[in-house]
C-alpha cells in the first residue's frame, strides 16, 4: 500500500512539474536605448561622442542578448522607420512612456537603462522593466558607483543583468 501511494504521488509530482514547464512561455520585451544622463563637471563643456554612442548601443545589446538567452524572454524590435515618441528630456523623464511604446510595438514589458556619469571615471547605472499594459515596474536595479569609463558600461548591464534582474 505505502508503494502505491508513493507512485501515486510521485506521478502527480510528475505530471505538474510537467504541466507548470509546459506553462512557461517567453515575455516578448521591448529594450529601448540606453540613455545617458551626464551629471559631470564637463557635462556642459563635453557632448556626448561617438564613444559614448558606441557603449550606450553595445549596452542595449548585452541586455538584449541576455534577457534572449536567459529563455524567459523574446525580443521584440521597433518597427523599421519608426520614430519612436521620445520625452524632450528623454524617456527616463517621461513618467514611464516606454511602456505605452512598447505595447504599441506589441511588447508586453519594455526595459529602459540609464547610464549616470558622475564623472569621466565613474558611472551609476539603472535598469528598470515596466508592463506595458499597467505601466507599473516589474523589475528594477540599480548599481552603486562604478569605476570606469564609457568602455566600462556594458560591463555594469551584465553585472546588473546577472544579479538583480536574471536572478
Amino acid at each position: 500500500m505505502r508503494i502505491r501511494t508513493l507512485t501515486v504521488l510521485m506521478t502527480l509530482l510528475v505530471g505538474s512539474c510537467a504541466f507548470a514547464h509546459a506553462q512557461t512561455k517567453p515575455m516578448s520585451i521591448e529594450v529601448f536605448p540606453f540613455e545617458l544622463e551626464d551629471k559631470s563637471a564637463g557635462a556642459g563643456i563635453i557632448p556626448p561622442d561617438e564613444h559614448d554612442r558606441r557603449y550606450l548601443s553595445e549596452s542595449a545589446q548585452v541586455a538584449k542578448d541576455m534577457l534572449s538567452q536567459s529563455g524567459r524572454f523574446t525580443i521584440v524590435d521597433a518597427p523599421a522607420g519608426d520614430k519612436q515618441a521620445v520625452a524632450p528630456h528623454g524617456l527616463r523623464n517621461c513618467g514611464g512612456c516606454e511602456g505605452k511604446i512598447a505595447k504599441e510595438h506589441g511588447a508586453s514589458l519594455a526595459l529602459l537603462g540609464v547610464v549616470t556619469r558622475v564623472n569621466r571615471t565613474e558611472h551609476t547605472m539603472f535598469i528598470r522593466i515596466l508592463d506595458a499594459g499597467t505601466g507599473r515596474p516589474v523589475l528594477q536595479g540599480f548599481t552603486d558607483l562604478r569605476m570606469g569609463a564609457n568602455y566600462a558600461w556594458p560591463r555594469s548591464v551584465k553585472w546588473l543583468m546577472t544579479n538583480r534582474i536574471l536572478r
